[in-house]
Formats: structure tokens, sequence, C-alpha cells
């Protein structure tokens, strides 16, 4: 048996969020160079959406997690029909990922994570039989489909990496990891072959010309002067490399307030700090996310319950992970794709979703254990 005690509200990892997302204020609004044209929409809009996401966090984290988990079904439903929408009536620039100004893409996130908690939880003790591996699959499955058919394969793969994180915390059987990386690696090797190969035959059957493009521009010296993609990455490692360890200071980054960073607000928002704040700034938001990140899986670790280990782990997965490639794209470790970084990115739905996962762990961290002195 557990109890609610709001006395467990864990003040500090929201203190933490907002120091995160106020970073992220201050870099957009040197990105969208408020020191020129004055206060932009953007830095406005993010300070709406972080102050909205504050209201957000609270209702999820004072609604017992168990009774949102209950609705697993109706959720999944509503997630499904959701991307649906967006593929019909959605907007964008040659894309379908906006209705009424927010990327169901984003929410399935959290929403994915609620119904593989719940799932996961129902079939615990039969976590290794493969109907039940089957299952979670193609409940992953569809709404990865659906993410790519926008397409947003960036997405889609937050989507596979929150399975894969919460299917390990299911318990489910080593051998089965050791299975999978045995079919993972030579196929790996394959793609690796065909990225370096010029007809692309296995990449060109499930990947678009641009990703394929991104991939072998990543991998070739040639492709990189002529790409498009990797002016951003190169224009990125050259600005945190050129702030130095303190930065040139905020509003006198020169290959940001120079556009030489399109969109710097989104995507490529660390070299903005990297430039500005230097090695320290850098060290500094990663540091906040490292916390965030710990703290979510210390409250994982002592959940009441599995179902509430499962939450609090599936938010941190999405969060690292989402960080971990936003990084490496912007130093330049991993290929180019368009993936927010947690809190500080500029974008309403990412924020909310990283928020509304938050408001899920507190409330996974208020249910302790009923004393047996307690009626």
């Amino acid at each position: 048996m557990y109890t609610r005690n709001t006395h467990s509200f864990d003040f500090l990892l929201v203190l933490l969020v907002a120091a995160l997302a106020g970073c992220g204020i201050v870099a957009i609004s040197s990105a969208t160079q408020t020191n020129i044209y004055g206060l932009q929409g953007e830095t406005v809009s993010q300070i709406i959406w972080f102050a909205t996401g504050l209201i957000l966090m609270v209702i999820a984290a004072f609604i017992d997690y168990h009774l949102i988990c209950n609705l697993w079904i109706p959720i999944y439903i509503l997630n499904s029909a959701l991307l649906v929408i967006v593929l019909i009536f959605g907007s964008g620039d040659g894309v379908s990922r906006w209705i009424f100004g927010l990327q169901p893409s984003e929410f399935a996130k959290i929403f994915i994570i609620i119904c593989l908690a719940k799932f996961i939880d129902k079939s615990a003790e039969k976590i290794d039989n493969i109907s039940v591996l089957f299952f979670a699959g193609v409940m992953t499955a569809v709404p990865f489909m659906l993410i790519k058919m926008q397409p947003s394969l960036s997405a889609g793969m937050v989507i596979l990496a929150i399975a894969l994180i919460m299917v390990f915390c299911g318990g489910i059987n080593k051998t089965y990891i050791f299975i999978c990386l045995g079919i993972v690696i030579p196929i790996a090797v394959i793609l690796f072959i065909d990225v370096l190969s010029e007809d692309h035959i296995i990449l060109s059957r499930f990947l678009d010309d641009y990703q394929i493009t991104r991939l072998v521009s990543f991998l070739s010296t040639d492709a990189a002067s002529t790409d498009p993609t990797l002016y951003q990455t190169k224009n990125s490692i050259w600005a945190i490399g050129s702030g130095g360890l303190r930065g040139k200071g905020l509003y006198n980054g020169t290959i940001n307030q120079l556009n030489y960073l399109p969109e710097s607000h989104n995507d490529f928002i660390f070299s903005v700090i990297g430039e500005e704040f230097g090695f320290i700034g850098c060290i500094g938001i990663l540091v906040l996310l490292f916390l965030i990140i710990s703290k979510c899986i210390f409250m994982g670790i002592n959940a009441v319950d599995n179902l509430g280990r499962l939450l609090a782990c599936g938010v941190a997965g999405m969060i690292a992970f989402q960080a971990f490639v936003n990084v490496g794209v912007a130093t330049g470790v991993l290929p180019n794709t368009g993936m927010p970084l947690p809190f500080v990115s500029y974008g309403g739905s990412s924020l909310w979703v990283n928020m509304i996962g938050i408001g899920l762990v507190l409330n996974v961290g208020m249910n302790k254990q009923k004393s047996i002195f307690e009626g």
C-alpha cells in the first residue's frame, strides 16, 4: 500500500528545470538578436510556454499517476488519431508536423511513455514472453511509422529509444539483449557499407533522399563541401570552439549575431551558448541536464511500484537521448538531425512535453509506502 505525501514534492527538481529553461530563454533572446531588433516574438513565446508549462507540470504532478495510466488505451487511441490528423490537415514547410500550432509528434513521446509503462507493468510477470514483446513492438511501431510519414525521423528515433529503455527497465531477460545485439550489429555494418555505396539500395527503401544525403555528408569529406545541411554543423563547431573558456559574452557572439547559424534558436542553441558563454557555459548546461536526469532516475529507483519506476525511467530516457543527440549534432559527433535540446531549444510543444514529463516524475516521488501505523 502507498500514500501520497505532498511534503515530498521535489522543489529542487523544479528549480533545476527553471534554471535550465531560463538559460534557454536567454540564449534564444541572443539567437534572435534581441540586442539589435528588440524583444522578438520567439523569446516572448518561449516565456509564455514556460509559464504555461509550469501549470501543466503541476497538473501532471498532482493527479495520481495510477489514474492517468489507467487511461492508457484512450490515450493511445488519441495519440494515433492526432498523428493521423496531422498527416491529413497538418501544415509546415513541405511537411505535415503542426496542427493548431502544436506538434503531435512531440506529445507522442509522453503518450508512449504512459502507455508502455502501463502495458509493461501489467505484463511484468510475462515480460520475456514473445507475444508480450511483439505487442509492445507493435504499440511502438504505429506512432513511429506515422511520425516518419510526416516526415520527422528524429522524433521517431526518440519513440524507439523510449521503448527500448522502458523494456530494459521492465526487466527483460538479458539473453534477449544479446540476441538483439547479434542481429543489430551486422545490420549496422551492412547499412554503413550501403551509405558508402553510390546507389544506396537498402537505405533508399526506408529513408528520404535528404536523410541519406545527411548521412553521406557526415561520413564523406567530398560531399561535405556541397551539402548545405553540413553548413550549420561546421559553423556550429566553429562557434563553440571560438567561445574558448569563458565565451565572448551575451550578444557578442559574431557567428551567431552575423547569422552564420540559421535557425540557431532551435536545434543549434547549444552553439550559441558555446560561443557566448564558452566552455564554462556548455558545462553548466550539461551539469543541469545531468542533475535533472539523475533526479528522475533516483525517483524511479525509489518508486513505490513498478509503474512509477517505468514512468520515471521513461522520462529520464527521453530527456537523456534528446540531449545526447542534440549536443552530438552541435559538436559534429553525430549526423545532422532536427532534435531539440530539452528545456533549452525554442519550441512550445517540446517544452510542454518535457515539463509534463517532469510533472509525472514529481508525481512518482510523492507516492510513499504507507506505514503500518497508518489507517
